[in-house]
């Protein structure tokens, strides 16, 4: 599957669901998705449309796969991974993918959005345990620390993301020390922490056909 390259502002329309996909300005008057809340194409204000239940799942799997920002072979092993996990499979995915250390950077407040962190993670920016980690799939444990390293601690965007964490919140799983770009893992995500609109039974049932 080739790299989506066009506006993801598109993706939030296409799901009719606002996925924070560009940071700071989906939370501005410029969002695409508050002023044309509609899917986009030149079809995009039909109605009355009917969708199959297979197009439903279909939509449900796009909706999280692009908020995670997978593609489908990277999103297909994380399901393979979280059905031979005990446990329910659908909130075993959700876990498995909010451990992804690209998404962590983004709930502790370091960047913007989750495409951010993959960027920020690769460009060496973050140290887990102490050690450089640049692998944006490396799956952060309990009890791991994850900090900004010292030379990027200057860095003007990590700077202004972490002085708007708090209108995005950090969950109660994590625990951010803002003063020393420092955050920690207290424990893993449950069901309720995960606020976002998303039916991850669906997910499984489409997989499972």
């Amino acid at each position: 599957m080739s790299k989506y390259t066009g506006s993801v502002c598109r993706i939030c329309r296409r799901e009719n669901l606002k996925l924070f996909l560009k940071g700071d300005r989906c939370y501005s008057d410029k969002c695409a998705f508050d002023r044309r809340g509609y899917p986009p194409g030149q079809h995009g204000q039909r109605r009355g449309r009917k969708i199959s239940d297979f197009g439903i799942q279909l939509r449900e799997k796009q909706k999280v796969k692009r908020l995670y920002g997978l593609s489908e072979k990277q999103f297909r092993l994380f399901f393979k991974r979280a059905d031979r996990q005990k446990g329910e499979t659908g909130i075993n995915l959700l876990v498995l993918l909010e451990r992804r250390l690209d998404n962590v950077v983004y709930r502790l407040g370091f960047v913007n959005s989750r495409a951010q962190g993959r960027h920020f993670v690769r460009h060496n920016h973050f140290l887990v345990n102490g050690k450089k980690t640049n692998i944006p799939s490396y799956m952060i444990k309990v009890g791991d620390t994850i900090e900004v390293r010292e030379k990027s601690k200057k860095v003007q965007t990590i700077s202004d993301s972490l002085g708007a964490v708090e209108r995005r919140g950090v969950p109660q799983w994590l625990e951010l020390g803002k003063s020393e770009f420092k955050g920690q893992i207290t424990g893993f995500p449950v069901r309720e922490d995960l606020t976002m609109p998303m039916q991850e039974q669906l997910i499984v049932e489409l997989y499972s056909k």
